[in-house]
């Protein structure tokens, strides 16, 4: 893993859930965490009920915007976590992948979403926790 490990999250639309999870990762990781978010087919438009869940938490997804997978943000990636987009993700030999399954928030409305990024906040916090244990653990080995 480099300095700081990198976590790429993929759905399908990168609208919703990845999107979610970045922005939640980001603020969450203060620093930590170099976070990314792709989708398989990305579409114009950021889900405005996501945005509106990620607004009452504080959190500004004004400068996120739908964007394509491409080789190198696999390439970089310590961790890629998929959203619902089962085989339209692809799949990089020697990559460290999670399948997180939750549920799609397109066109809900904002109190059906809500739970949604409550769940994406759940694993986030459990995924970062995890992380920060690896990333100390690693600077606590003693050098030999």
């Amino acid at each position: 893993m480099a300095d700081r490990p990198v976590v790429l999250f993929l759905c399908v639309h990168n609208a919703g859930r990845s999107l979610a999870a970045k922005v939640l990762l980001e603020h969450r990781a203060g620093g930590r965490v170099e976070v990314r978010s792709a989708g398989s087919e990305p579409v114009a438009h950021l889900n405005p009920a996501v945005v509106a869940v990620l607004a009452e938490r504080g959190l500004d997804a004004s400068r996120e915007f739908p964007k394509a997978f491409t080789p190198g943000d696999g390439e970089e990636a310590d961790v890629v976590v998929t959203m619902g987009c089962g085989d339209t993700c692809p799949v990089l030999p020697g990559k460290r992948y999670l399948d997180w399954a939750i549920d799609d928030p397109a066109g809900l409305p904002v109190g059906a979403v809500r739970p949604i990024v409550e769940e994406i906040d759940r694993r986030v916090q459990a995924l970062l926790s995890e992380l920060v244990s690896q990333e100390s653990a690693a600077n606590d080995w003693p050098a030999g």
